[in-house]
């Protein structure tokens, strides 16, 4: 398994002040990713030496099952809090560019039904929304992931993330429903769309590469 170690990333929006998520907040929140990336590591050197010759695999419990599943929560911790910690510290506001086209071609009601599905999504959701892209058909699509490591969706590239655990929040809002919403809002007026753009433009190149190559499989229409 020729994992490399991987190590926490510096992030501009920690060298600005936010507008209504608290500096403290941040830097509670940055520790909190920085021990995902402790316990990815820790994890992936365990799955490494592990003798899978002698090891049980046992689905009630064993040591192989234990490691290999809380690996995922804390990959999972890690990919999604850089990808938040990355698009925060810009100037908010409505999308642009090529996000801003893809959702206004899709929803039926433009940008403004987008606003508030994706606002109805981080009430719904216990643990973060992702807005999505999805590598077979090309839609955007909101995911509500209730745990982070328990919504596998496949050919999936996330987009955008909005942790809503209380962690994020609580300090500057209070853990309550209105408290989120306020979150919320502060999130948006925070967002850097260049980065999530950056992410949309990254995986639509990967979807047409696949295209062009032909690797991707065609599914017949019945």
């Amino acid at each position: 398994m020729p994992w490399d170690e991987i190590k926490a990333r510096k992030f501009p929006a920690f060298e600005k002040e936010l507008d209504g998520i608290s500096r403290q907040t941040m830097e509670d929140h940055y520790k909190l990713y920085e021990g995902y990336v402790r316990k990815t590591n820790e994890c992936r050197k365990l799955l490494t030496d592990f003798d899978y010759s002698e090891i049980e695999g046992n689905q009630v419990y064993s040591q192989l099952r234990a490691v290999s599943v809380d690996y995922t929560f804390a990959l999972l911790g890690f990919k999604n809090h850089d990808l938040y910690f990355g698009h925060l510290g810009g100037q908010g506001g409505d999308p642009t560019g090529r996000f801003a086209e893809k959702v206004d071609q899709e929803y039926p009601g433009g940008l403004k039904m987008w606003h508030q599905a994706v606002r109805k999504a981080a009430s719904a959701a216990r643990g973060w929304v992702m807005v999505g892209y999805d590598l077979n058909d090309g839609s955007i699509f909101n995911y509500i992931m209730d745990t982070q490591n328990l919504w596998a969706v496949y050919n999936m590239v996330p987009v955008l993330a909005l942790d809503v655990y209380e962690h994020a929040y609580a300090r500057d809002y209070g853990a309550t429903p209105d408290g989120r919403k306020h979150y919320v809002e502060a999130f948006f007026r925070n967002l850097d769309w260049d980065h999530v753009n950056r992410q949309l433009i990254q995986a639509e190149a990967a979807r047409q590469g696949a295209e062009s190559s032909g690797a991707r499989e065609q599914h017949s229409v019945a």
